[in-house]
């Protein structure tokens, strides 16, 4: 496929896409396909490689035996040939155990801020600074589902898992 600004645009965004539904669903590859290996990140309580910030993310996000949510908004990029500014405003929601946890219970306005460079045929993150906006507590505000349906998980049982495993089958149309 022939690279055009389209295109450029088009793959930077799902980077920063990737990157979410990787975390949100705990697939630690994933997330990690929205990085060149040698990225940096700078997070809230954290600073260092893309192999470091991996170690120091997952263990936190399977403790809280809850969820994230990631939901996006405003995405702009400044292409400058194979390097590109992405800032993508989102908001963070997070929810687990011990339910009265403020640390495990609350929402962030978030502001993804990427360095992202064209290398080895892909665009990918080489730097990156996740700038927390505002962060309120969710404890008390989460209520049971009003009844039986579809639950998100994170392991092969969860609705997209299953869902992707037919349509690759060719299964899905059944």
């Amino acid at each position: 496929m022939t690279r055009s600004e389209w295109s450029d645009r088009r793959e930077i965004h799902e980077v920063v896409l990737r990157y979410c539904r990787g975390v949100d669903r705990l697939d630690f590859d994933l997330v990690r396909s929205a990085y060149h290996p040698d990225a940096i990140d700078h997070h809230t309580g954290f600073e260092g490689s893309v192999d470091d910030y991996l170690a120091w993310v997952e263990p936190k996000l399977r403790a809280r035996r809850g969820g994230t949510m990631h939901i996006l908004g405003n995405h702009l990029v400044e292409l400058h040939g194979d390097e590109a500014v992405a800032e993508t405003y989102g908001t963070s929601v997070h929810w687990g155990e011990p339910a009265d946890d403020v640390r495990a219970n609350f929402t962030s306005g978030v502001r993804f801020v990427d360095h992202m460079t064209y290398r080895d045929g892909r665009w990918a993150i080489s730097e990156r600074w996740a700038v927390r906006e505002w962060t309120r507590s969710e404890v008390g505000r989460f209520v049971p589902k009003e009844g039986d349906g579809p639950s998100g998980r994170r392991d092969e049982h969860d609705p997209l898992i299953l869902l992707q495993r037919r349509v690759s089958s060719g299964k899905a149309g059944s």
